[in-house]
């Protein structure tokens, strides 16, 4: 990868990290279905009437709008509200990489390497400490809600794991077109009778706070992070998303004033560490062995 692009892959880890701090902010306003729906809706409308269908089923664009922006997004925010820091929530969240490789493994037939059962096991072992006490900046019904959002995570990631030359922008635009009728209709018989009357009274931090997660998270860092998978090996792009929970937790401290426990710093230190061998362990390994294969006569 030359200058550029990883200049670009480490704005879209940026952007992806801050984004947790973003989502507190309305949070702070807007009840968190709602926030979902309203997130999606700023993305699809008036995108959908510009940008054409992409070259896939319209079953591909149902699940992932059914798992990725319906449950996914709902199970996060709703954790966020009350239940997890903005840090936390993004360390949490990338237990997605864990559950990608094992549903491949089980739905799949894919095979795991060395690397991923050691990698996994030592983030499984990180995970388990955020369930020891419920006193820092998550309680165990918000890790269990991030861990369920970062499993359906999964499920859309095996559905896009099986399209083949699809434009990844036009993609998410159609996707985005699926979650905000059921979340709206989730907000008002579970959240609130009044959306509009809500929505007039809601602030500029909070609709700058829409905008920011639909419009530069979304549409922008989608398309620049398809832009690079496009144009390079996942395995060279790819790891740049382990830097994401890292920036979410600096970015909740600087923004939120939020701080981790020291269980919650250790729990973080082992998942980062096995995620990091699952993810580039194998390609560590091909890098460190290549010369002194060459080297034999």
């Amino acid at each position: 990868m030359n200058v550029k692009s990883i200049s670009l892959a480490l704005i879209v880890v940026i952007i992806w990290g801050l984004n947790f701090s973003v989502i507190k902010f309305g949070l702070a306003e807007l009840p968190p279905i709602l926030f979902s729906g309203l997130r999606f809706l700023v993305v699809a409308i008036p995108a959908v009437f510009f940008i054409p269908f992409p070259k896939t089923s319209v079953w591909n664009v149902l699940g992932v709008g059914l798992f990725l922006g319906v449950l996914k997004f709902s199970l996060l925010f709703i954790a966020m509200e009350s239940n997890a820091s903005a840090g936390i929530a993004s360390l949490l969240l990338q237990a997605q990489v864990i559950f990608t490789v094992l549903l491949s493994v089980l739905l799949l037939k894919e095979t795991m390497d060395r690397f991923q059962v050691v990698g996994i096991s030592i983030a499984t072992f990180g995970f388990s400490l955020f369930f020891i006490n419920s006193s820092g900046s998550t309680t165990i019904l918000g890790a269990v809600l991030i861990l369920l959002a970062a499993l359906f995570w999964s499920f859309s990631n095996l559905i896009m794991k099986r399209l083949q030359d699809v434009n990844l922008l036009h993609f998410i635009v159609w996707v985005s077109l699926v979650p905000p009728l059921p979340l709206f209709t989730l907000s008002y018989f579970i959240e609130t009778d009044a959306p509009l009357t809500l929505l007039l009274n809601t602030t500029t931090q909070s609709w700058l706070s829409i905008a920011y997660v639909g419009y530069i998270s979304t549409l922008i860092a989608f398309a620049v992070w398809g832009w690079l998978l496009k144009n390079y090996k996942a395995a060279a792009v790819t790891p740049f998303a382990l830097l994401i929970p890292i920036v979410g937790i600096v970015g909740s401290a600087l923004l939120l004033n939020e701080q981790l426990m020291l269980m919650e710093a250790v729990g973080g230190g082992f998942i980062l560490c096995g995620l990091t061998i699952s993810v580039t362990g194998a390609r560590i390994s091909r890098i460190v062995r290549k010369p002194q294969t060459e080297a034999i006569p």
